[in-house]
């Protein structure tokens, strides 16, 4: 199949990764938005702890929370809510 008619995959088979660490505010309001979204949509999410993953670390720890959609980065710092449906649903 042409990469231009490439099947965009359904809401269920996208997966959205938060990183985040404890205590982290940011984090917690952007779990509030991926569990909304995801929720609504289906879609399954992870979430993975910075302190318990080095190369996470060293790769996130001045972005995070980090969101990863089927492992690209998303976006950092704030989560929005309109962008994160957007990306899953078109």
């Amino acid at each position: 199949m042409s990469p231009l008619f490439r099947r965009r995959p359904a809401p269920q088979e996208r997966l959205v990764t938060l990183i985040r660490k404890p205590g982290c505010h940011l984090c917690d309001d952007a779990q509030a938005v991926i569990e909304k979204v995801c929720g609504e949509l289906g879609v399954p999410w992870e979430r993975k702890d910075i302190t318990e993953d080095r190369a996470l670390h060293d790769q996130y720890w001045e972005q995070i929370p980090v969101v990863l959609v089927d492992g690209r980065q998303h976006t950092f710092w704030r989560v929005d809510e309109g962008r994160l449906r957007k990306e899953l649903t078109d």
